[in-house]
Formats: C-alpha cells, structure tokens, sequence
C-alpha cells in the first residue's frame, strides 16, 4: 500500500489561497484570524490528517531546542542506558534529542559533529571514539557557539564540562579487592593509552599496587584496542606468560567477557585458578558463568548529569566543570 504523503502548513496555505502564517496562526486560535476562516483551516487539516512537525517549527523560530548525542555505539546497554538518561532530563525541559553514533571511527565522528552543527543543535554531548587522538572538530564548535559535555570517554577539560565514572578510585578499589583475596600478580587489560579513561583506571590499579608493595611487571599490563577480539588476544598474552597471572582487572565489559572466553578455553577455572573483575552493569553481570565480579557504572545517572550540565551552559557563558558519578564494587562468584 502507498505510504500517505506528509500534510505539510505549505500544503495547507496552497489549497485554502492563504499564506503559511496565516494557517498556522489559525491553529493556534489566534483571534487575529476570522471565526471562519479558523474553522474552515482546522477543518481542512483534520480532513488531511496534518501532524506539526516540531523540528521544522523550531528551525523557524530559529530555536531548534534539540541535543545531539554521540556515541561510539548504540547497541551496548552502557550507552543505552546513558542515552536513556540524557533523553529523559532533555523531555522534561521540552528538548528533542537525536542520536549519531561513530562507530569507534574518527572520521564518521567527524560527520557526526558536522551533521548535528547543519541541522543547528543547541547543544552536544559527545562520548569520543577510541581513534580519536585529535580534537579540532570539537574545539571548532565553541566559535559556532554550541555549547559541549563530554562523558566517560572525554577530552578539552580545558574547554569544555564532563561528566565521568570515579576512574582512577574504581581501578583503585578493584585491584585492592583482588590483593585482599590473595591475588599476587595481578594481569590488567585496557585500551588505547591516549583515552584518558585508559590512563585514570590504570593509575587506580598502578596506585594499588605500590600501596600493598607488590611489583610492577611491564609484561601484565596489555593496553589495545576495547574491542571482543583483542580482549581474547590480549588475555591470551597474560595466560601464555612463563609465570601467568593469578587475576585479571578487564576494565570495560566488552574486555572482560572476551577474557572470560579465553581463560575457559585455556581450561582454567574461574575463581579457582584465576580471578575476574570487569566493569561492567547489572544486567550482563549475572548472565554470565560464574557471575562476573564487577565494577557497576550509575550510567543512568552519568546520562542526568550530563543533560542537566549541558543545559547550565545554554544562554550563558559558565566555566568548564567536571562531576565524578561514583561507581561501586559487586562481588560475585569469578573472585
């Protein structure tokens, strides 16, 4: 069956002989148009089924009242959750927001910045990709005056507001937990280095170490790519080690049921042989075996912050600030 055309005001204004404004006054009762005309202009649009189109009205007031959101993936229920905060606090305050996601690729977060300045978004919050090592697309937009807060994955702290997990505290927490469970050597696998996300989590489990006087050895820290498959490999290195290690800190969810795959596929038991922390939620935790000991994000509450931050920045000039959501440790069954 043929779609039905969208009933635009054009559409309306060119059938009755009137102008846009004219029909779009009318509804709105405005009493600047006839009793008459009001009816015979409502009548017709009901006959069409004509439904506004809110973002084309915006763009005519020239107040688009609309956030653009980038992610570095949309199917994942940490970014979900985050957006479904951000969603919720821009309802409220009567925003529309939409979405773009980069893929983990610079060039289409690149696009992304672009297309989201076109259609004139008040306002952005942006998570970077893991190929992002060069920000000029997003110091660009403070001359188009589109104010910007980065969450968990962030860069310009000089420039512009955050809105970020207790990093360098949770890596912190994890690996004194792993310590205190008689764990010894103590494998961490992350990112890219240049993240700072990387750099804060790293340093919590560094820290930990010194503190409980335990060695540093260069060859169980392996920071790629946060993806499935150089999770598995990098777990793969630790595991193949002449002297492997007795735990793992995987510092994202993805990194850590990739290390759960290999440690079961090298045929050792999880928490017997070696224990697991990732950082994970609430809902991935539990459908794995064994239950994943994890560091569990408020993502929900990170996606509030970020909204609420953002729209502080609207309409005025505020310096640049950054909230830390706490994050706080489950202990399952892989410690």
């Amino acid at each position: 069956m043929k779609e039905k055309p969208h009933i635009s005001l054009k559409d309306l204004a060119a059938e009755l002989g009137v102008s846009i404004s004219t029909v779009s006054r009318a509804l709105k009762d405005s009493p600047e148009i006839g009793a008459e005309l009001r009816e015979r202009i409502k009548r017709l649009a009901k006959e069409r089924n004509y439904r506004p189109n809110p973002f084309a009205m915006s763009l005519l007031k020239n107040s688009p009242r609309i956030i653009g959101i980038i992610v570095p993936d949309i199917v994942t229920h940490f970014y979900s959750s985050i957006i479904s905060g951000i969603s919720d606090v821009a309802r409220k305050h009567h925003y529309s927001v939409i979405i773009s996601s980069s893929y983990e690729q610079f060039e289409l977060e690149k696009q992304c910045v672009d297309d989201l300045v076109n259609i004139r978004v008040e306002g952005i919050i942006a998570c970077i990709s893991q190929e992002t090592t060069e920000y000029s697309h997003f110091e660009a937009l403070a001359q188009h005056h589109v104010p910007v807060v980065f969450f968990d994955r962030i860069c310009l702290p000089e420039m512009y507001s955050s809105v970020v997990a207790d990093n360098a505290e949770s890596g912190r927490t994890a690996t004194e937990h792993l310590l205190l469970k008689g764990a010894r050597r103590i494998g961490f696998v992350g990112g890219a280095n240049h993240l700072d996300i990387v750099k804060q989590r790293k340093h919590g489990y560094l820290e930990a170490l010194r503190q409980h006087r335990i060695p540093i050895e260069k060859e169980l820290v392996v920071c790629e790519k946060m993806t499935y498959e150089e999770g598995r490999e990098a777990a793969r290195r630790l595991l193949e080690l002449p002297s492997p290690p007795d735990a793992i800190l995987a510092m994202n969810d993805t990194l850590a049921f990739a290390a759960m795959k290999e440690i079961k596929k090298h045929k050792l038991r999880i928490p017997q042989d070696i224990a697991l922390i990732g950082y994970t939620d609430e809902l991935h935790s539990n459908y794995v075996e064994p239950a994943l000991t994890a560091i569990t994000h408020r993502t929900y509450d990170m996606g509030k912050a970020a909204c609420e931050l953002l729209l502080q920045h609207f309409g005025q000039e505020k310096k640049p600030e950054q909230i830390i959501v706490p994050t706080h440790l489950v202990i399952r069954e892989s410690t």
